[in-house]
């Protein structure tokens, strides 16, 4: 995801798409322990995505 989409969405669509993009990284993480994934570099994606969102998140509550 790019910052001008994540910026673009309103708070609960971002809570929503935060809570999403966690659980996934959860499944993919628990089944990397299991066998190799057939692209591991959708963990690193998910979580540099998770963390643009929580930082959008944090910015929209210092500015009120």
């Amino acid at each position: 995801m790019k910052m001008h989409e994540i910026r673009e969405m309103s708070d609960t669509d971002l809570a929503a798409k935060a809570r999403e993009l966690s659980e996934e990284y959860f499944r993919l993480r628990f089944q990397h322990g299991l066998r190799p994934l057939d692209n591991p570099a959708r963990l690193r994606q998910l979580k540099k995505d998770i963390a643009r969102i929580k930082t959008v998140i944090a910015e929209r509550k210092i500015s009120g």
